[in-house]
């Protein structure tokens, strides 16, 4: 019923200012990361472009700096498949800034070959969970003092076919890319689900999302048949500029300053999974993360 709403809602729009705010958003080198750095800027925050590849992220820090016409946006180093550099690029935001207002997990890998990351965890779930539940936990004190706050995590409609495997979260005994991307997706939601009844009263607010179908270099680990069929739909999909609104709308709307752990999509709350709902299982998510990434998070 909420899609079918959506369908005779014009486009979200917000004239919103984001001026004495600073907003750091992981993978924001490319796609949809990069657009919503764009716009952010333009309303007039501090930008952190938090990125792998330092070289393309430079190159991305000049771009959204001549469109926005914000020259207040940094790029730092960030490899979300080590901790060691999440620690290090913590300690240098609660060294380096007085606030952070807006957090945006966004950085993601998608269908990639097995692998793992420098900690031992399965590439999907270790990068697009694992990595970004420490760099929230160690930014949290900061994110808490710069209250009004919010913490947004791009997930995707692929959360719906996803199933966390507690007793195999790193897929060692069978690989399947899909399904693990798909249970790192829902772990998105989940994790969502849980930070925000911890951050109640605290005037800290959390979403997770689906950003649509769109063209993004995420494809590039698609087979032949997946990439054939991604040709068909790509009249369908969503460019990055229009993917990234609902991360904008999350991140921005004043609508929303009541309102958190929830799921949302084309830029309106949106039904998850029965899993994404399922308060049980958030929590032993929570209990698995914390105790793999060796961290106390009551």
């Amino acid at each position: 019923m909420q899609a079918i709403r959506n369908l005779f809602r014009g486009p979200w729009t917000s004239a919103e200012r984001l001026e004495g705010k600073t907003v750091l958003i992981t993978g924001a080198n490319t796609g949809i990361g990069k657009e919503t750095a764009v716009d952010l800027a333009g309303r007039g925050a501090k930008i952190i472009m938090a990125c792998r590849d330092m070289d393309k992220a430079q190159a991305a820090t000049k771009e959204v700096i001549e469109r926005s016409g914000n020259d207040n946006v940094v790029c730092m180093k960030l490899d979300l498949a080590d901790s060691k550099s999440i620690k290090e690029f913590a300690q240098a935001i609660n060294q380096g800034e007085s606030k952070l207002n807006i957090l945006i997990n966004n950085a993601g890998v998608m269908v990639c070959p097995y692998g793992k990351t420098a900690d031992g965890f399965e590439m999907q779930i270790g990068i697009n969970h694992m990595g970004h539940v420490l760099l929230t936990y160690l930014l949290l004190d900061l994110i808490k003092r710069s209250a009004p706050a919010r913490i947004v995590t791009v997930s995707s409609m692929a959360h719906s076919w996803g199933t966390i495997k507690l007793d195999d979260i790193n897929s060692e005994k069978h690989y399947d890319k899909q399904k693990a991307y798909s249970q790192s997706k829902l772990a998105n939601v989940l994790f969502t689900r849980s930070l925000a009844k911890r951050l109640q009263g605290t005037g800290v607010t959390a979403y997770s999302l689906h950003p649509g179908m769109v063209q993004t270099d995420l494809w590039r680990h698609l087979n032949g048949p997946q990439r054939f069929l991604m040709k068909l739909v790509s009249p369908f999909t969503k460019s990055s500029e229009k993917g990234a609104k609902t991360t904008i709308y999350c991140a921005v709307d004043p609508a929303l300053e009541n309102e958190s752990g929830g799921y949302y999509s084309d830029c309106a709350p949106a039904n998850c999974s029965a899993e994404g709902k399922d308060d049980a299982l958030a929590q032993k998510l929570w209990e698995l993360s914390c105790q793999m990434l060796n961290i106390t998070w009551e």
